[in-house]
């Protein structure tokens, strides 16, 4: 009786579900493959442009100017049916906002869609008037592939939130520059990320780059279970495969701050109505800030953001104190109520953190070097949201980083409009850097109806 059992067990599991999860198993890499495949073609057909960003002389407006650009000119978002996503390939535009400082010259620059130059061109001038834009040359293109035998030697890292995206960065409104304060009492985030990058010397790079495209990014909600419908919503709202419910990060903002004010939530009956309660919360004085800040993040329009940066000099000058400075320049962001980004996926030795590989397993000079040419690969396409094949697979630890130990995968929090203008705004005339090139008035077009 006991063997009959076993056997009838044997056959369902192999005649019955195997099949079928062999089935799902195949159909759910065969849909990423469709989808990976249609995706590539398309974004190999947009035309990308390379704009760099003059500053005026004199620059008195708050960094809520550039918040304005940001949320008017960049925020694309677009409902995208089942034909553009699945069988078109559609994707959101996605757009690069950097500072590069070539030779010690500080330099502001966009890479967007060709499509939307205008659009850029014409709210950088609604913001800033006495501002020039320009179509320029890729300045990556001038640093040649990262071998033993190269000109170049590349540091580069990326950076990712270090507390959930609900917990927002020091912005321009911590520092009171939302109030427009006299120029000689403004104290400006950007001004070390500028004095930096103007101090080196000929022969020496650095780049920094804020990768952005509106928030997409979903949150598995949690106490929710497995169900047909949450599958067929995914498939229909998100392009996804997956049985489980998700939000976006609004709600996932909501969450955080109620979790966090659980522990000072009580409920108290009342005498007046009975079975009723009241909810009383009085968290201490220290959260004001942190659930402020929480609150005025979400209400703002949020961006899936990467952020990466760059040291590239000559071999005879690359400078091993200039990569430790870059590792810091975000400090001034962090406070501890609120976020702070913390450094990963480095193109040195210790790349892979603090774990037991990286300990025994020291990478080699040549798999640094690969390291250095993608960082430089992925810098020049600006690459987050749409990458290989490769950084799709994903094995576990220990494997990952033995294996595929230059295969990392880029980590994308979601930044608010606020947040990304004050990593990436115009600093204000007090900031006396030579090397950051500025102009009296904004060159235009002659007239249209002059004789000929």
């Amino acid at each position: 009786m006991i063997d009959s059992v076993i056997i009838w067990i044997y056959n369902i599991f192999l005649f019955g579900f195997l099949p079928i999860a062999a089935t799902m198993l195949l159909a759910y890499t065969a849909h990423n493959f469709w989808i990976h495949y249609v995706q590539a073609n398309f974004i190999s057909g947009i035309t990308w442009v390379l704009l760099e960003v003059v500053p005026p002389r004199e620059v008195e407006r708050s960094p809520k100017a550039m918040e304005l650009f940001i949320t008017n000119a960049l925020y694309h978002w677009s409902s995208k049916g089942g034909t553009e996503s699945y069988l078109q390939g559609a994707v959101w535009f996605w757009f690069s906002l950097e500072i590069a400082s070539i030779d010690g010259q500080v330099h502001f620059y966009i890479r967007a869609p060709s499509r939307v130059k205008s659009l850029i061109e014409t709210q950088m001038y609604a913001q800033y008037p006495q501002a020039q834009v320009k179509e320029v040359e890729d300045y990556t293109l001038a640093v040649d592939k990262i071998t033993a035998d190269s000109e170049y030697n590349l540091w580069g890292c990326e950076f990712k939130l270090l507390k959930p995206d609900a917990y927002p960065i020091r912005t321009y409104v911590d520092y009171g520059l939302d109030k427009d304060p006299k120029e000689e009492y403004k104290v400006d985030p950007i001004s070390p990320v500028v004095e930096l990058f103007g101090s080196i010397g000929k022969g020496e790079q650095m780049w920094m780059q804020i990768v952005i495209t509106p928030s997409k990014k979903k949150y598995r909600t949690k106490g929710k279970g497995p169900s047909i419908g949450h599958l067929l919503d995914n498939i229909r709202d998100h392009a996804i495969l997956s049985w489980y419910e998700y939000h976006d990060w609004v709600k996932e903002t909501e969450i955080v701050v109620k979790e966090r004010l659980k522990e000072f939530t009580s409920h108290r009956k009342l005498d007046d109505q009975p079975g009723k309660f009241s909810k009383e919360i009085r968290a201490p004085s220290f959260m004001d800030d942190m659930i402020k800040a929480s609150a005025r993040k979400m209400l703002k329009v949020g961006f899936d953001t990467g952020i990466r940066i760059c040291y590239v000099a000559k071999k005879e000058l690359f400078n091993m104190n200039n990569r430790r400075n870059m590792r810091l320049i975000f400090r001034q962001y962090s406070a501890p109520y609120s976020n702070e980004l913390g450094r990963i996926n480095s193109t040195q030795a210790d790349a892979f953190g603090r774990n037991v590989i990286s300990t025994f397993f020291p990478l080699s000079t040549k798999k640094i070097k690969r390291l250095s040419n993608r960082m430089l690969d992925e810098y020049r396409e600006r690459e987050f949201f749409h990458p290989p094949m490769r950084h799709k697979i994903v094995l576990p630890w220990p494997l990952s980083p033995l294996i595929f130990p230059n295969f990392f995968h880029h980590q994308i929090n979601v930044l608010n409009s606020e947040e990304i203008a004050t990593l990436w705004h115009f600093p204000g005339q007090i900031l006396k850097v030579p090397t950051l090139e500025r102009i009296e008035s904004k060159e235009a077009s002659p007239p249209t109806n002059l004789p000929t």
